[in-house]
């Protein structure tokens, strides 16, 4: 299996080389060449596995120069109890009739985000000592990735963290996630603005290829490839959870601001999961809920960006929406680079032909949206009627999923995150406070280290470079 970049460059890359790499040279994001296609057969086969197992088989799909019996220590390391909390691994909970969360939260940082994280980590490890290399990782985070990707790689041979969230702008949990850690490894940069300047700033430290190599940058924001790869498997495992036979259909409903969670989604739809529908549901942060009504594509400036309740969906450029745009076009690089480099950034929106908007039917994507009022209702609701305490961002989910149930057809919510990230929400909901784990106990009180920095790719750059002089 090879990749190749949504802008056009076709130069034939393994998995290995894009895991380190993050975006393409020419700004684009991978792809595999083609989807491997699952069968009835497949199914039937991957049906009752273990996780890890059903990991490795996906993943081994797609990665061609890791060695076989490598790859499935390194998944098995991964999924396993101990880190996840069940046996399961994404174990379903029902909501009501024919409505069902998939758990994606039970991993160390408490957001779904440790799903893919986890597994990123090691192969980051395996990969740099194989080579005998470092590597400096520079991400964006509105929440959960950043602390996902710290915990994942903390005390990781040969791999830097440089982590940058808009300040001010995530839960105060979220903030003692990432900022209590005091490993020598992790740096925290709070960026004056919101969470598209940050990674905006990634995307402009990756696009000057000679700081990217000469400093070996790499990404675990869902750009990169591998990240949204093992995200790939949770929908497989939720839809054996969910049904008896593989000639069933499953829907999905997905909180999505950056477009990877979802985008996951359809990988698996494009590689024969059953799968009817794939709802997208955002917060007033509407820009995806905007494209999917109207085909047009806008993003918002900082100022027009809204502050909400669920924080990690605050997000108006969806990073992966440009690899499902480049399927839905036929996998035209010249027409997806002219929307996403020329008009996007010029213009800051595009709008596609009635031709092309036709076609967004055929690959299953519908949308919704819910507001602060409607996320306090829904959790309100869930807790009453079902007694299962949801957070804000699959409250989101929950809404707009039971405004696309079909009858007959399951439909599943991936949850984000565990309440307790968002208690002040939760408390306005429910009026009591969401339970806390113990390892998370008094998190907020711990000493903090982080730097703050204006919205500034170059003085991001300076901290790199005088971290890496001094290690």
């Amino acid at each position: 299996m090879k990749y190749l970049s949504t802008r056009g460059d076709a130069t034939p890359r393994g998995f290995s080389e894009i895991l380190l790499e993050g975006l393409a040279p020419d700004g684009g994001l991978y792809l595999p060449t083609q989807y491997p296609k699952v069968d009835a057969g497949t199914l039937a086969r991957w049906r009752g596995l273990a996780y890890a197992d059903l990991a490795f088989e996906i993943l081994s799909l797609y990665i061609a120069d890791i060695p076989a019996d490598d790859l499935r220590s390194l998944v098995r390391k991964t999924y396993t109890e101990e880190v996840f909390g069940t046996r399961e691994i994404v174990p379903l909970k029902p909501l009501e009739p024919g409505l069902v969360l998939e758990a994606l939260s039970n991993g160390p940082t408490l957001a779904f985000k440790d799903m893919a994280m986890q597994l990123l980590g090691n192969l980051f490890e395996y990969e740099l000592a194989r080579r005998g290399q470092e590597l400096n990782i520079l991400g964006a985070t509105s929440g959960d990735t950043g602390s996902a990707a710290e915990h994942a790689m903390r005390g990781k041979k040969g791999v830097r963290v440089f982590m940058l969230s808009p300040h001010g702008r995530m839960s105060p949990f979220q903030q003692a996630q990432m900022f209590s850690l005091q490993d020598d490894n992790i740096h925290n940069i709070a960026i004056e603005g919101v969470f598209d300047d940050c990674q905006d700033i990634v995307k402009a430290v990756s696009n000057d290829l000679e700081f990217k190599r000469h400093w070996r940058i790499g990404t675990v924001n869902s750009i990169n490839w591998a990240r949204l790869l093992a995200q790939v498997v949770y929908y497989f495992a939720g839809y054996f959870q969910a049904t008896q036979s593989n000639d069933e259909r499953v829907s999905f409903t997905v909180p999505s601001g950056n477009f990877g969670n979802i985008c996951a989604g359809h990988v698996a739809r494009m590689m024969g999961l059953p799968i009817a529908q794939l709802v997208c549901a955002t917060n007033e942060n509407d820009v995806l809920d905007e494209f999917f009504r109207t085909g047009t594509y806008r993003v918002r400036k900082g100022a027009e960006t809204h502050e909400t309740s669920s924080p990690s969906m605050d997000i108006s450029k969806a990073s992966n929406f440009e690899r499902f745009i480049f399927d839905l076009l036929g996998r035209d690089a010249a027409r997806t680079q002219q929307l996403f480099k020329d008009d996007v950034d010029s213009k800051g929106y595009f709008t596609l032909t009635p031709e092309e908007f036709a076609r967004v039917a055929e690959f299953g994507f519908v949308s919704g949206r819910s507001t602060h009022a409607d996320r306090v209702a829904t959790i309100r609701d869930t807790f009453e009627r079902c007694g299962v305490m949801i957070d804000t961002h699959t409250a989101d989910g929950v809404k707009v999923a039971r405004e696309r149930l079909q009858s007959g057809t399951p439909m599943i919510v991936l949850e984000t995150a565990l309440p307790v990230k968002f208690a002040a929400t939760i408390v306005e909901a429910l009026g009591r406070e969401p339970e806390r784990p113990a390892a998370h106990v008094g998190i907020e009180a711990l000493p903090k280290r982080f730097m703050v920095l204006p919205a500034d790719a170059e003085k991001v750059k300076a901290v790199i470079e005088l971290e890496c002089a001094v290690d």
